[in-house]
């Protein structure tokens, strides 16, 4: 192969944290770097980095970050030797590498064929299954009758997956387990494919009841040779999406990774690849590994490859794309102690993971050293937008076996300080400290096996969590730090008031959105400048006292003591013990201001977004929990459904329409019968 010229100016093609990541690499390497930037992000991080921005245009991504052809644009009046894509948006897509390619611009990724041959599901299984790498069963035809895809999905059994075939990312994805439900999948699922890729061609798998996620990341140079950079697990997902990924993958055997490993070589090697891609595998209890897809791209989960293997996947990716060997050959790869990347969200676990908007008016990572990596491509004061994925940062820890770095993912998730949105820092945290996740009980299904425990439904699972609360919640409000303005108030006196009696009072409190009730007697003694408690819950009495101080509360609780981190956001805290992460406050009382008649609650825009679908017609009678109207936010799709039978008496948007978060989107009645 002919040689490349270096690589002295690259653009990044992308936003966010991977931009950032690339441009750390390009700096060590002494290659000037060029950001793109749509008008959201004209003051982000990525921008502020790079060595020279270029305007793309308004902040819809189909608008700026999808327009190849501006970016091509800006690269030429720049004299851009090469662009790397990162992950998302244009990085698998083919079209924009042969523009690189007509303009002498190299595109740091695989070449066009190579993509073409991954970009559609069902083409590549075909590729796959004449190179004898093994596939799920399943239906990759090109009839895409929904009759004809029912009968295949009836045939093989369900539960079966629906999958779009130009996909990625959990989109165009449904899990379906009832013929009576196919056809409602599908629809979304097209719906939702045709959004997020401009193509709705679905294929038809058998959905495996106990696989594991587990991808091999592998390396090809334009030399013909390849490595494998071993395996990772991406198991624990929610909505097909990733939550928590380890490498290398727990109970690999030597045998079973070199299988896997030449397995994801041959399926490279089939299609002619070069540079880093990823190659996923679903992987039985019994050993039996299947093919599900190849990235052509490299992977979010990318950086715990990094820690175990102590390379720059990025470096490498530099170093291929101008045409040099690999810089390892897979004899001189070893894998050297355990590491974990948690995906750090704006988003909502106990309200079906909805992405979470706003400032980030508090953003306080835990510190970086040879354990703990933090990419991320926002500032504290950013703002999280509707327009992209709700990603705040990936948290990569690193240490010399799984339960050690287990518990620095623990520990640090416990001092990650994000306030003005939402975010998934607490769920993350009972992943990681679940006993199950702790003993690598791993499947794609973990989070649906362990809900109770993991969203904490029942706050007195765990005996000491009400009083390692109230000791909180009552130390708290003595401090004077409430979040509330409302100081001057009884409710909010640290003094112990009360009417009739100056020692004992009733608290109410929010524990996971669980109201508890307790009694509190304050004893007048003292114990090492600490304030001593009596508390009654109705599992039993608590002797507690406790000191609270730079973002920890010791606590005591008959006689035995604990330590536990605290994040304090604008209404509620969250506290991490050593079993789980709650969130909690202490309520004050209702004084009838709320409106408990309030017809339109339920039908309020979870978030910023865009009306995709109306379901139903006006007047129309529903059933309860048929869906209304669809609407997309953040890459995801929210169906608004109906509470109980009755009939939307008027839609106040229409498809196509932008939505505020809060927003009533339509009047409801319900019916007589249900009322």
């Amino acid at each position: 192969m002919k040689n490349i010229k270096p690589i002295k100016k690259l653009l990044i093609a992308n936003r966010g944290e991977i931009a950032c990541r690339i441009i750390k690499t390009a700096r060590l390497l002494g290659i000037s770097t060029v950001a793109v930037y749509s008008d959201a992000d004209a003051n982000a991080l990525h921008v502020k980095m790079a060595d020279e921005a270029v305007r793309l245009g308004p902040a819809p991504s189909r608008e700026s970050y999808l327009k190849g052809e501006l970016i091509i644009a800006a690269a030429i009046k720049l004299g851009v030797d090469a662009i790397h894509p990162g992950y998302g948006f244009l990085s698998e897509n083919a079209q924009f590498c042969r523009l690189c390619e007509q303009h002498n611009i190299i595109f740091v990724g695989p070449p066009v064929a190579a993509i073409e041959a991954m970009g559609s599901k069902s083409a590549a299984k075909q590729i796959m299954q004449e190179a004898g790498v093994p596939l799920v069963p399943g239906y990759h035809g090109e009839d895409q009758s929904p009759q004809l895809l029912k009968k295949h999905a009836d045939d093989m059994g369900y539960p079966v997956l629906l999958k779009a075939a130009a996909g990625g990312g959990g989109k165009g994805m449904r899990q379906v387990s009832h013929s009576d439900e196919f056809f409602d999948a599908l629809d979304a699922a097209k719906r939702e494919a045709m959004s997020g890729f401009g193509d709705d061609i679905m294929l038809v798998e058998k959905y495996l009841t106990q696989p594991r996620h587990v991808e091999i990341q592998v390396f090809c140079d334009s030399h013909g040779e390849g490595v494998y950079l071993f395996e990772r697990d991406c198991s624990v997902q929610r909505r097909h999406q990733k939550v928590i990924e380890e490498a290398p993958a727990p109970g690999m055997t030597e045998e079973l990774r070199q299988q896997m490993g030449e397995a994801a070589l041959t399926a490279a090697q089939a299609i002619g690849y070069v540079g880093a891609g990823t190659v996923e595998f679903l992987l039985e209890p019994d050993g039996q590994f299947f093919f599900m897809e190849m990235n052509t791209r490299l992977q979010v989960e990318h950086p715990v490859t990094e820690m175990i293997t102590g390379q720059d996947l990025v470096e490498w990716q530099l170093t291929v794309a101008t045409g040099k060997p690999l810089p390892l050959q897979q004899a001189q790869l070893a894998i050297q102690g355990h590491a974990f990347e948690a995906r750090i969200y704006a988003e909502d676990p106990n309200n079906q993971f909805l992405p979470s908007t706003g400032l980030l008016s508090r953003l306080i990572p835990p510190e970086e050293n040879e354990h703990i990596r933090v990419d991320t491509g926002v500032l504290e004061g950013d703002e999280v937008s509707p327009f992209y994925d709700p990603m705040i940062a990936k948290l990569i820890v690193w240490d010399q076996n799984r339960e050690k770095a287990l518990s620095k993912l623990a520990k640090a998730l416990s001092v990650y300080q994000v306030d003005g949105v939402t975010t998934n820092i607490d769920f993350l945290y009972n992943l990681a400290t679940h006993s199950a996740f702790k003993q690598a009980q791993l499947t794609t299904h973990f989070i649906d096996l362990h809900e109770d425990e993991l969203f904490v439904y029942d706050v007195h699972q765990h005996e000491l969590l009400v009083p390692m609360v109230v000791t909180y919640l009552i130390l708290q409000r003595q401090s004077g730090n409430t979040g509330s303005d409302s100081r001057n108030s009884p409710w909010q006196a640290n003094n112990h008031w009360r009417m009739n009696e100056q020692h004992v009072e009733g608290l109410s409190l929010s524990i996971q959105n669980q109201l508890v009730e307790v009694s509190v007697e304050y004893l007048t003694s003292r114990h090492s400048g600490a304030q001593r408690f009596n508390i009654t819950t109705d599992k039993g009495n608590y002797l507690c006292f406790g000191i609270l101080a730079n973002g920890t509360l010791e606590v005591n609780i008959n006689g035995h003591s604990y330590q536990l981190n605290l994040q304090v956001h604008s209404e509620l805290t969250s506290l991490f013990t050593t079993q789980c992460a709650i969130q909690c406050k202490l309520n004050t009382p209702d004084l009838g201001l709320s409106d408990a008649d309030d017809h339109h609650a339920g039908f309020a825009a979870p978030m910023n977004g865009t009306i995709v679908a109306q379901l139903v017609e006006t007047e129309q009678l529903v059933e309860k929990g048929q869906t209304l109207m669809v609407m997309e936010a953040m890459k995801m799709e929210h169906a608004i459904k109906a509470p109980s039978s009755g009939k939307v008496k008027e839609f106040y948007f229409s498809p196509g329409d932008l939505v505020d978060g809060g927003a009533i989107l339509l009047d409801f009645e319900q019916h007589e019968a249900d009322e």
